[in-house]
């Protein structure tokens, strides 16, 4: 019998009916009760994991069903008496502990519950965590790092090694937790291999949000065969709105920030061998210097050390300084896939853009593919929607049309691994 049908064959289901006392009053005030015409409900509270139940995964929550009424408090202590630090999910299914529990503890789940008549009951359920894992573990990268300044098409991506199963992708979805300050909802979207999932909402991020991320993995069954790494968190802000379009037709960038064009830069894009991706991207890295080693890859084979570098894909291509193509750069393609600009424009963009910045190049020989990068933005939201593995949140709704003056207009777009390629060029 596995664990979880034996915790729902042990789940504790507990009635407690209102309290009625007869008596005779003059001044008596009526008992709050239901609305007339709506007949009474029992106050009934199920717990999870159920009272005694061994080898329970360190990923648990506190399983929370009431009807008739509504949890008001929830306490979880350790075999010790400490008291964990924990809050319900917005739709009061569960409380979920605010880090992972430890292996082969005993913790004990008060739970007060108040019904629609304003009685309280107080229930317990006591359960013991299991050893550790001998799943072999899915590494999770978060893609998000604390106390940074990102771009508003900065969306929140989680990949995975190797790619998480379509049958245990709700249950990796539901302990993947963003909180943003203004709220500014959104939803998960999965790349079909699984290797990556993507959280953004309907419009770009607002200047000023805060984002606050878990990917809360740790000890988390996945499938059959795998169980979650570790549990990791960040939070960040996001800060002025830039944005940079690159027109193949005429070999001009232009930067935008706050929605105005502040400039517009001579480029040099892929030569016909070697093309540049078309579609909607986000800035991923900066480096001020990096080396560009291509040996081995198709049409690659040379090494260069480049200046001022802005990664926008995983194949390897760049924003970057390269002085040997700017007689190119403004008529003619004679890149390995990069943006090629002039030293002066590198160094500026270097300090006018930001991780998370949208990246829009329109026009060349191939489409970006699914996964090449951060690619929520390269489809419609209905589309984006679609490749959520929950249902989405309440009111969110298709994409209205982009603002007037605001580049990113989304467009549609196997996916490569999410592994750093040094190729440029």
């Amino acid at each position: 019998m596995d664990l979880r049908r034996r915790l729902t064959l042990l789940a504790v289901t507990i009635a407690a009916t209102p309290l009625i006392l007869g008596g005779c009053t003059a001044d008596r005030k009526p008992a709050a009760g239901p609305a007339p015409g709506r007949a009474a409900v029992d106050l009934a509270v199920t717990l999870t994991p159920a009272d005694r139940a061994r080898d329970v995964p360190v990923s648990a929550e506190v399983g929370t069903t009431v009807t008739g009424g509504r949890v008001t408090a929830v306490k979880l202590t350790d075999d010790k008496g400490k008291q964990l630090a924990g809050e319900p999910r917005e739709d009061g299914s569960s409380w979920v502990p605010a880090a992972p529990l430890q292996h082969g503890r005993t913790y004990t789940a008060e739970v007060t519950a108040t019904g629609d008549s304003g009685r309280t009951t107080v229930r317990r359920t006591t359960f013991t965590t299991g050893p550790k894992s001998t799943r072999q573990a899915i590494t999770s990268t978060l893609y998000f790092s604390g106390n940074q300044t990102y771009g508003t098409a900065m969306p929140v991506t989680v990949a995975f090694d190797p790619g998480i199963p379509k049958e245990a992708r709700a249950a990796v979805q539901r302990r993947l937790f963003v909180k943003t300050d203004p709220p500014q909802p959104g939803t998960w979207s999965w790349l079909e291999d699984g290797t990556q999932v993507y959280y953004r909402a309907p419009d770009f991020w607002k200047p000023g949000t805060k984002i606050s991320v878990r990917a809360g993995l740790e000890g988390l069954p996945i499938g059959t065969k795998y169980v979650g790494d570790e549990d990791r968190r960040a939070s960040s802000r996001i800060g002025r709105q830039v944005a940079l379009e690159i027109d193949n037709a005429t070999k001009q960038m232009s930067v935008f920030q706050d929605h105005k064009l502040i400039r517009k830069i001579p480029v040099s894009l892929g030569k016909p061998s070697t093309p540049s991706s078309s579609g909607k991207m986000v800035i991923m890295e900066k480096h001020q210097q990096t080396t560009f080693d291509t040996r081995g890859e198709p049409d690659g084979g040379y090494v260069v050390d480049v200046e001022d570098a802005q990664r926008y894909t995983w194949g390897g291509e760049f924003i970057h300084a390269a002085p040997w193509s700017e007689g190119d750069q403004g008529n003619t393609n004679v890149s390995h896939g990069c943006a090629n600009v002039s030293s002066a424009a590198a160094d500026w963009l270097m300090g006018i853009t930001q991780v998370g910045d949208l990246i829009t190049v329109k026009g060349t020989e191939v489409q970006l593919q699914p996964g090449n990068g951060w690619t929520a933005w390269n489809v419609s939201w209905d589309e984006f929607v679609r490749g959520s593995a929950l249902p989405v949140p309440p009111g969110l709704r298709p994409a209205p049309a982009p603002t007037q003056g605001h580049p990113g207009a989304v467009a549609g777009g196997s996916s490569p691994e999410p592994a750093p390629s040094a190729s440029g060029g």
